[in-house]
């Protein structure tokens, strides 16, 4: 699971140094995918590789993002994020995640719509931490909203601003569990038991491919669909 998550970021690395160059000090995009991978634990050294790899100082594949939209069982909206060396090949793949399940590919717009990209930064809720003082530092930092639950902070940001609040909090001591740019659902739909079933081999055939960066769905989904 460690390395699936490694190779997916590491194609995101390869997307940021494209776009921005591979200095992360001018790089804001490679920035935000370097604290991405050391919040899941990735290694400086697999970092670094694939920073090179990306700059071309070790080998080229030249990678391209795709998003495919499309319906699960019930009515549920999905998004599905790509990152692939070969567009033919991922299109088929995803298409096929969404026939094999009785889903339908959409076209580009056809459920984006229905969601709002967001910056989302989750922090750890700490025993011996201050409510109002993680609030106060994120609104004053430009965050648009934060929520406490009982384990986390939910920091929600405008995703132009993503970055810069990201640093801002960082540099005030928050060290965050995930840090990303989401697409939030306006509105969930709760599917009925043989469609939950349906929906979660789906998002698990999904995650599976390693063209697939994120599947953002509208499902009210039950914690373990097999109860």
């Amino acid at each position: 699971m460690r390395g699936k998550v490694f190779t997916k970021i590491g194609r995101e690395i390869a997307i940021a140094v494209r776009e921005g160059g591979s200095a992360p000090e001018s790089n804001a995009k490679l920035r935000d995918v370097i604290a991405k991978a050391k919040a899941n634990n990735m290694p400086n050294d697999n970092i670094d590789r694939s920073i090179k790899k990306a700059a071309g100082e070790l080998g080229n594949v030249e990678y391209v993002e795709i998003t495919y939209e499309g319906y699960a069982p019930g009515g549920v909206a999905v998004i599905v994020e790509c990152i692939s060396d070969n567009r033919n090949r991922t299109a088929s793949d995803v298409r096929h995640c969404f026939a094999k399940n009785d889903g339908s590919m959409g076209v580009t717009g056809s459920v984006g719509f229905m969601f709002d990209k967001k910056g989302v930064l989750i922090l750890e809720r700490k025993p011996d931490a201050d409510e109002d003082e993680v609030m106060m530092a994120a609104l004053e930092a430009g965050a648009e909203d934060v929520q406490a639950d009982d384990d986390v902070f939910e920091i929600t940001t405008d995703p132009n601003a993503f970055s810069q609040i990201r640093e801002a909090l960082e540099a005030g001591g928050m060290e965050f569990l995930s840090a990303e740019i989401q697409m939030i659902p306006q509105n969930y739909v709760t599917p009925d038991e043989e469609n939950v079933v349906k929906i979660q081999k789906m998002l698990d055939m999904l995650d599976d491919n390693d063209d697939v960066q994120n599947v953002w769905h509208n499902a009210e989904m039950p914690e373990d669909p097999d109860d």
